[in-house]
Parts: structure tokens; C-alpha cells; sequence
């Protein structure tokens, strides 16, 4: 069943080569809700996710032909509209080192051995989705293509253009941020 899958896919990217707009609006239908996630959760703005969209599925047909089936569409369409993400965020001049606030509050942390510890705290799907969307920029960036899109740190540092262990120090971050804000979250 797989294997018709791909050739339906085939068929399809094959068609919008050439043109054919029922085929690029049918592959459109088809990655367009996931890869919107992927911007959402990268970005946190309804209307510039919803921009980003449009301008990676722009940029997806117009290097269709570049394609080479060498790996699944879907991951091809990720990698752009990741990359725009990312492009999108550094115009915003997005910095990782953050006030001295936020990095004295995690300095005073007792989690030295980079485990962290979420006992006592009430995981329901909304109030995380909340968590996440109060991070900054920084931390949110990392904790999505860590956790959600599968990069690892090497593959993070690369396309931020940062280092392995910045990218390992940001992502420990988040999830100590993460669990102060579940937790003052809770004691509202």
C-alpha cells in the first residue's frame, strides 16, 4: 500500500513539473495542514505561519524539478519550510543569549545534571501548548526542531548557525522554563 502511495505522489509532483495546476493544488491539500503546524509551533503567529506557508509552498513548486525521489516529499517540503522559518525568525533578528533575568533564574536552578525535574506538576495537552507558546523565541525555535520536527543538536547548530552545545544549553533551558511555567501555571 505504501508503494502505491508513493507513486500516487510521484504521479502527482510529476504533473506539477509540468504545470499541471490541479496536481500542484492536490499536493497542496495534501502537505499543507502538517507543514502549517511545523510553522505554527516554530513561529507562534497565526498570520505570519499562515505567510510562511504560502511562501514555502511558492518556493517548493518552484524548485520542483530539483526533486530527485531521492527521499519522501513530505521531508523535502519540511526542509524548506523549516528554512524559511528560520530565515523568517533571523530577520526578526532573533538573539539566544537572553536578559540577565532569565539566565540568572536558570543559573539558580539545582538541576546541574541537566535532568529536570517535573514532579507535582499537572501535564494536560492545552496548558503545555500554552507553556510552549510563552517561550522565547529562542528556546521555542530549538525545543521544536529538537522535539517535534526530530533534528538533532548537530543538525540544530547547523541550521542555526550556532553551536552544538548552545543548541544543547538552549534546548535544557526551555524545559526548565517549561516547568516553571506549568508550575506557576498550577498555583493560580
Amino acid at each position: 500500500m505504501e508503494t502505491i502511495q508513493q507513486e500516487i505522489h510521484r504521479k502527482l509532483i510529476e504533473q506539477s513539473i509540468s504545470g499541471n495546476e490541479k496536481a500542484r493544488f492536490e499536493l497542496y491539500s495534501l502537505y499543507s495542514g502538517a507543514m502549517y503546524n511545523v510553522c505554527h509551533r516554530m513561529i507562534n503567529s497565526r498570520e505570519d505561519a499562515e505567510d510562511i506557508l504560502q511562501d514555502s509552498f511558492a518556493e517548493v513548486f518552484l524548485k520542483l524539478g530539483s526533486f530527485r525521489f531521492e527521499s519522501a516529499f513530505g521531508v523535502w517540503v519540511k526542509r524548506i519550510v523549516v528554512n524559511k522559518c528560520i530565515n523568517f525568525l533571523r530577520k526578526k533578528r532573533i538573539r539566544f543569549l537572553y536578559n540577565n533575568e532569565v539566565i540568572q533564574a536558570i543559573a539558580n536552578t539545582e538541576e546541574s545534571d541537566g535532568e529536570v525535574d517535573y514532579s507535582g506538576i499537572c501535564f494536560e495537552v492545552e496548558k503545555i501548548r500554552e507553556a510552549l507558546g510563552q517561550l522565547p523565541e529562542g528556546y521555542r525555535v530549538i525545543m521544536n526542531l529538537y522535539l517535534f520536527e526530530g533534528y538533532d543538536h548537530t543538525e540544530i547548530s547547523e541550521i542555526l548557525k550556532i553551536s552544538e552545545s548552545t543548541s544543547k544549553t538552549q534546548y535544557l533551558r526551555a524545559k526548565l522554563k517549561i516547568r516553571d511555567i506549568l508550575k506557576e501555571n498550577q498555583n493560580e
